[in-house]
């Protein structure tokens, strides 16, 4: 009988492949229907995310031992040898059950005419290390294409990320390095509804309402999570919403706006900051379903109000706030820690729509905010194109704005996710 725990691994790869899901939501939900727990959901989980993360290098190899290449290989055979391939050499796996457990799984829940070749496939893998591999298969590449197959990224995702650090070659290798080391839990105790000194894990690196968990255990768990007055928010996240928050307003400081909400850890964070000061925040999300997210994490604020409008074209008045935040849809290529599938998903192409949405979202909030007020504009992609190039683009021959700030954080330096803002404030100038 296969394994139930390396079966679910292989049904999560599935559901990233053929649905587009999202492994931190489709396998937590795997393992509870399964009742796999404690160390053997810890174990799933560095299997599936660990398989997504190196999958790069992993489908390099796979490709230089197969006889007819990687591209003769059916999608679920592929799933499953890229999980053998993750136990055979990141794993502490005995060589002979990395294989063994592998081919049954094919054998179960594929078929039997692929074991022989899984098997076999397998094998070869198994007769070298990981770093004996990297050597063939890195053999007279360099720059960026060296560093895409040694760190299993796209290389133009490398490209753009040693670009954004401003081409430092000593930092890209950290940074990527980073990328591939899973991230803690990060919760986030929600001003005058919880205190962080009251939850499990130890204080933040930057921000005062932070606390990261050790190794384990289920924030789920945790009362204050559970009933809304606390959240797993990341402290990049986090220090988007303080940023806005703390920005200094003269007169009226009454109405905020959240313009992109989904799925609501900053307007959470934002409207219990907003209620300390005895302000409203409008929290508005494009679809439906994740505006209902937005309800779920906002319940315990009676000063939020949940709209769903398409951000360029809500129902709102010109100048008729004092604070906005645009959190602005994008690549997301400063989550790849957390989010190990989007490195696959994305493509350069992504930012021919995005940057266009990002600057109409970001024009729209300049309206929307009175002179004097501010707007954050942030992206959890240190794309140049998604972060300066839209400031610049935005702003040119404009006179009624200023940008008062721009923070850049970074995985590999800070511990948060890589978040981008920007402080900028309406002036009296038309």
């Amino acid at each position: 009988m296969t394994d139930p725990v390396r079966s679910v691994a292989f049904h999560a790869l599935r559901a990233v492949a053929d649905r587009d899901a999202y492994v931190n939501l489709v396998l937590p939900a795997m393992l509870d229907e399964h009742h796999i727990e404690g160390r053997d959901a810890a174990f799933a989980t560095e299997l599936v995310h660990g398989t997504i993360r190196r999958q790069g290098t992993y489908d390099a190899i796979i490709d230089r031992v197969a006889s007819k290449g990687i591209g003769s290989i059916d999608g679920p055979v592929l799933d499953a040898l890229r999980l053998g391939t993750h136990q055979l050499l990141s794993m502490r796996v005995p060589a002979h059950a990395a294989v063994s457990t592998t081919v049954d799984v094919v054998r179960r829940e594929i078929g039997h005419k692929p074991v022989h070749f899984a098997n076999a496939l397998l094998r070869k893998i198994g007769q070298k290390d990981l770093d004996g591999w990297l050597t063939i298969i890195t053999e007279g590449l360099e720059g960026d294409a060296l560093r895409a197959v040694r760190t299993s990224h796209p290389e133009w995702i490398v490209t753009a990320l040693r670009e954004a650090l401003g081409g430092h070659a000593a930092q890209i290798d950290k940074l990527l390095a980073a990328d591939n080391a899973p991230p803690r839990v990060t919760l986030v105790a929600r001003p005058g509804l919880s205190d962080p000194a009251h939850l499990p894990g130890t204080p933040g690196k930057l921000s005062p309402y932070a606390r990261i968990l050790d190794e384990g255990g289920d924030p789920g768990a945790i009362p204050e999570v559970r009933d809304g007055r606390a959240g797993v928010q990341d402290e990049g996240s986090q220090l988007v919403a303080i940023a806005l928050a703390d920005a200094a307003v003269e007169g009226s400081d009454a109405r905020w706006l959240d313009l992109c909400a989904g799925p609501g850890g900053k307007a959470a964070l934002l409207g219990a900051l907003a209620a300390g000061r005895g302000a409203s925040l409008v929290a508005n999300e494009l679809q439906e379903h994740r505006a209902e997210l937005v309800r779920h994490g906002v319940r315990r604020l009676g000063n939020v109000e949940v709209t769903v409008f398409d951000g360029r074209h809500g129902d709102w008045a010109d100048a008729s706030f004092d604070r906005v935040l645009v959190d602005a849809p994008c690549t997301g290529l400063g989550a790849l820690r957390r989010r190990p599938e989007s490195r696959w998903r994305r493509s350069p192409d992504d930012l021919v729509g995005l940057v266009p949405l990002q600057e109409a979202l970001l024009t729209r909030a300049l309206e929307l905010v009175r002179p004097g007020g501010v707007v954050a504009y942030a992206t959890c992609s240190p794309h140049v194109r998604e972060t300066t190039g839209v400031l610049d683009t935005v702003l040119a021959g404009r006179d009624d704005v200023v940008v008062e700030s721009t923070d850049q954080w970074w995985p590999h330096i800070d511990g948060t996710d890589a978040m981008f803002c920007a402080i900028l404030r309406r002036t009296a100038v038309a």
